[in-house]
């Protein structure tokens, strides 16, 4: 079946105000199965279009680069719709690359949000579009590239220690929110 990728990294943004233009704070959790190996963080435009590079620059930077197996994401968009190239991400960390979300996105609402407030919709929506199906995989729905259907499964269940979340995202969520807010919050 291949071997398994447990050495993983999870990002996820920082809470940010509705109004709020400029940079987020992006942490990634570095994860060998749930032991917490180490964090990195930078930061990311709202709804802008340097979350791809950003992640390969904080990877390729770190003392992680030859660990990380994998790459987990709390879903395709980071700090509003700065949207991930998936595809990108994978060929240059030459690793597989899984978004994850908690329920199907309504993809007309956000095709809506993009045209009505969002310069470059039209290359974004490519980058969501092109990210792939969406399969159910131990109580949340993925995205992937360069990894099978079965392995997916395999990385999940290797990562994950509480509820439907892999640690290296719920970890990243906690530290974002509270490095930012003071205190984390949310359904982690």
């Amino acid at each position: 079946m291949g071997k398994l990728r447990t050495n993983v990294i999870g990002f996820d943004d920082a809470p940010f105000d509705r109004d709020h233009r400029g940079d987020v704070l992006l942490v990634g959790v570095v994860c060998s199965r749930t032991r917490i190996d180490g964090i990195v963080s930078t930061r990311v435009r709202r709804d802008g279009r340097n979350s791809t590079s950003r992640m390969i620059e904080v990877i390729r930077r770190s003392q992680f680069v030859e660990h990380v197996q994998c790459v987990l994401l709390q879903g395709i968009a980071v700090a509003g719709f700065n949207v991930v190239d998936v595809h990108a991400l994978h060929d240059a960390l030459d690793v597989p690359v899984i978004a994850i979300t908690r329920r199907t996105p309504d993809f007309a609402a956000m095709r809506r949000a993009l045209d009505a407030r969002v310069r470059g919709a039209d290359r974004k929506w490519k980058l969501i579009r092109a990210a792939g199906p969406l399969d159910a995989v131990r109580g949340v729905l993925v995205q992937r590239v360069g990894i099978t259907l079965d392995h997916a499964r395999e990385v999940l269940a290797a990562t994950t220690l509480h509820g439907n979340l892999p640690e290296p995202l719920r970890v990243a969520h906690l530290v974002a929110g509270g490095v930012t807010t003071g205190a984390s919050r949310g359904r982690a």
